[in-house]
């Protein structure tokens, strides 16, 4: 059995950067795995050790320097990853769901998967639609946000729990092959292991272009206008000095705001 996880290296800004027109000086990003995609990750690797002869592999759309994020996929239990990536992909201003389900499609194709999970959403565009879009381009069938997973292999069954608006946890039976994206909380993702860390250096990432996965040209219907800070509006009064003299000026707000004195 093969299991095809899905991932993604997302930024992170410090707590204080400066915008340069439509994007932000490297200097002020740190990189990390996205955090749908750690607990994806985590229920591929559960499952390699409750299931007999299971491989899983990570496949990511990213730079060289997403190498660092995919290792520590490596170190925490994958087998080998694979990472897509070339100047047409760099060169685009933004890469669109479609498109990324494309690349995600040859991926599948060339590693013929029983299953694919993918994190609900990523942490920075948060569109939440690259695993159904995959599932649609590939005839797999599919199930969203899900909080718990029980697989039955022999049967080729994936028993999963929804979680629906309104507090609502639906039970589904998905057919193998199947697309799941994986929602926060259904594992705990586990450190990787001074051990695991140093096996991963050994493990594979392999590099494919988008050519080599099927999909002659990226043309990618997004594009980045504008980035800005969003302004913030907030009624909230901060009393700086002495201890003694803010608590003067509380006991006035509140004597305005008709607190009676206790």
């Amino acid at each position: 059995m093969k299991v095809l996880v899905t991932v993604k290296e997302v930024a992170e800004l410090e707590d204080d950067f400066e915008l340069e027109g439509t994007s932000v000086d490297e200097k002020y990003l740190e990189y990390d795995l996205n955090e749908w995609d750690d607990y994806a990750v985590e229920e591929g690797v559960q499952i390699s050790e409750d299931v007999d002869d299971v491989e899983v592999v990570t496949v990511t759309i990213g730079p060289e320097r997403a190498e660092e994020t995919i290792r520590m996929a490596l170190a925490k239990g994958a087998d080998r990853a694979i990472r897509v990536w070339d100047d047409s992909i760099e060169a685009a201003d933004l890469l669109d769901v479609k498109t990324k389900a494309r690349l995600f499609a040859g991926v599948v194709e060339e590693e013929e998967p029983d299953l694919v999970l993918t994190g609900v959403q990523a942490g920075d565009d948060a569109f939440g639609a690259t695993g159904v879009a995959l599932a649609d381009c590939i005839d797999f069938e599919w199930a969203a946000v899900v909080s718990a997973l029980d697989l039955d292999v022999d049967a080729g069954v994936a028993h999963v729990h929804r979680e629906l608006e309104g507090g609502v946890d639906e039970l589904a039976d998905v057919e193998l092959p199947a697309v799941l994206t994986i929602q926060t909380g259904i594992n705990e993702p586990r450190y990787a292991s001074l051990r695991g860390i140093r096996q991963a250096q050994s493990k594979e990432i392999a590099v494919e272009t988008p050519a080599d996965v099927g999909v002659d040209a990226i043309e990618s219907e997004l594009t980045l206008t504008d980035m800005y800070e969003p302004e913030s509006e907030s009624n909230a009064e901060i009393f700086e000095g002495e201890p003694d003299e803010t608590a003067a000026k509380l006991a006035e707000v509140l004597r305005e705001k008709g607190v009676a004195q206790q």
